[in-house]
């Protein structure tokens, strides 16, 4: 999962040398991304139906391999459009990943032991995306651009065999027939909204392919919703958002996507191109802010405890916000470790934020619907990034963003990095909006006929054994 996560940021940084190697624009090297990211709206709404019917372990080796091995072909590209194809095959296994292993964590823990769980997801989730750009500043500047593909081999072999030694199958009894009507309107559907959210700031909002593409792919959608909530076993159950409890902390997710991403997204462009310093430095600058989430990740459960998980989640995010708006008065004269201290505290505030929705979204969630639980939680959540990006990239673009190569940085050129941070604080007082829907009781107290039927160590370790 981590590997999946990392790989969204770690190619980015390569862009400008793939560009340079296959002699075209960089505008064009926009499809790398695009079409990763195109392919992982597809095949994410289908990967808790997949799970559920075929085995998790299975389908979960099989996006692996898949995962690992388009990687390797991607280095192995000698032109643009090869290497946009094996993109494609990457983000198909980046798409089943990550819903198929939630929902085998959270299968076999109970609800008590969850918030262990939600400590561990903070590295895949949130930390990976920040690691990307450095690693991937290291390889581009050490080696050569492939090894940012490269690097998933030995790792995707590794997990391999250690998944098929050590996981243990599941299969759903109950996860009936493929919804081929709700899988022929979520892909396209997703995959149009997704192109336009990712391109629509580049070629203009109001440009005909982006408004056809973007409203055919909202119609879709729209569709889609409809028939979710009529069929009886639908590929992604909707119904799941009638929980209070789990459609709040679903909306506070997304909205901290949309501010995480969108600081990983801002930051790094501000300081390369505004402030003039090379990917690497941008990457390693930045990175305090996964060391924030780390050690959030494991003061959350005595934080928790003295405040209460509500308090936490309210304080996380208005202090993450606070520490935003900082961090947007930054300027050339601003001393390094002033950012990184920045830096590490939005990190430190909002990495008890979202460990603590983690470990309490699924509390009255059961068994049976744990595959569908954690693919609509990771839909919403890739959905609501792209539109933390769409929107920050849109502000950039409407104050216009001056790239251009001096020796003296000016106001100007910070100022729309400044309105953009700003962006990125008000996702997140948003979030920080709905909080107030929580009920503590939902909270505290899990449903009893919601628990997970697997309650104990012992009875996992005898399932294991068996």
């Amino acid at each position: 999962m981590f590997m999946a996560a990392m790989d969204g940021t770690i190619v980015n940084v390569a862009l400008p040398t793939i560009s340079k190697e296959f002699q075209i624009s960089p505008s064009s090297t926009g499809g790398i991304n695009v079409g990763y990211l195109v392919s992982l709206a597809v095949f994410l709404p289908i990967a808790g139906w997949l799970g559920d019917r075929w085995g998790t372990k299975k389908i979960f080796l099989m996006a692996l391999s898949i995962f690992t091995i388009s990687s390797v072909l991607c280095g192995l590209a000698n032109n643009l459009h090869t290497l946009n194809l094996f993109r494609i095959c990457q983000g198909a296994g980046g798409g089943l990943l990550t819903p198929v292993g939630m929902a085998m964590l959270y299968r076999a823990f109970s609800p008590e032991e969850r918030p262990k769980i939600a400590r561990m997801l903070i590295l895949p989730i949130a930390v990976a995306p920040a690691l990307g750009p450095i690693l991937g500043g290291f390889l581009v500047e050490r080696f050569s651009w492939p090894w940012v593909f490269y690097i998933n081999l030995p790792l995707g072999i590794l997990a391999l065999l250690f998944g098929l030694i050590f996981l243990v199958e599941y299969r759903e009894p109950k996860a009936g027939r493929l919804d081929l009507l709700g899988f022929l309107l979520s892909a396209p559907g997703l995959s149009m909204v997704m192109y336009a959210l990712n391109q629509g700031p580049i070629t203009g909002w109001i440009s005909p392919s982006i408004l056809i593409i973007g409203g055919s792919g909202f119609i879709l959608l729209s569709c889609f919703i409809l028939v979710e909530l009529r069929v009886s076993k639908p590929m992604l159950d909707l119904r799941l958002l009638s929980d209070g409890l789990f459609r709040t902390m679903s909306i506070i997710s997304l909205l901290s996507a949309a501010g995480l991403l969108g600081i990983l997204y801002v930051f790094p462009l501000m300081y390369q191109n505004a402030l003039k310093a090379s990917a690497l430095e941008s990457g390693l600058i930045t990175f305090p802010e996964a060391l924030g989430l780390i050690v959030a990740s494991r003061m959350m459960p005595w934080s928790s405890k003295k405040l209460g998980v509500h308090r936490v989640i309210m304080i996380g995010l208005l202090g993450a916000a606070i520490m935003l708006l900082f961090l947007s008065m930054v300027g050339p004269e601003t001393s390094p470790w002033i950012i990184r201290m920045l830096l590490f505290s939005i990190g430190f505030f909002l990495g008890h934020a979202v460990v603590s929705v983690q470990a309490t979204i699924f509390n009255n969630v059961n068994s049976a619907s744990m595959g569908q639980a954690t693919t609509l939680l990771n839909v919403q959540n890739r959905i609501g990034s792209a539109i933390g990006i769409a929107i920050l990239a849109s502000l950039l673009g409407a104050f216009g963003v001056d790239s251009t190569n001096t020796h003296r940085v000016t106001d100007s050129q910070l100022i729309p990095y400044q309105f953009a941070l700003i962006g990125s604080a008000a996702f997140l007082l948003g979030g920080l909006f709905i909080t107030l829907f929580i009920r503590t009781s939902d909270i505290t107290s899990p449903k009893s006929n919601h628990s997970t039927s697997k309650p104990s160590h012992i009875e996992r370790s005898a399932k294991v054994g068996n």
